[in-house]
């Protein structure tokens, strides 16, 4: 991995939590599926943000405790930091 390509993944995890939520300028989201493309490690993170997504979005909100919401919260936005 170069560290051109080192550098662009640092700066996709900033966009992630806006591109999954159609949320960037077009340009922007042109981008980063071009850098998904050629980036095996950053489709991973994105698949795996996807996934948590939907699973968060689809459980029953009586079902998860509190506390595991603000844990949750706190892991993504550990994870789009780095």
């Amino acid at each position: 991995m170069t560290h051109q390509h080192t550098v662009l993944c640092g700066e996709l995890r900033g966009y992630l939590s806006d591109y999954l939520d159609g949320a960037v300028q077009e340009a922007v989201c042109r981008e980063i599926e071009k850098h998904l493309a050629e980036c095996p490690d950053c489709r991973v993170q994105v698949d795996t943000l996807k996934k948590t997504i939907t699973l968060y979005r689809l459980a029953p909100r009586e079902e998860v405790p509190a506390e595991t919401h603000v844990r949750l919260w706190k892991v993504l936005e550990l994870e789009m930091s780095h």
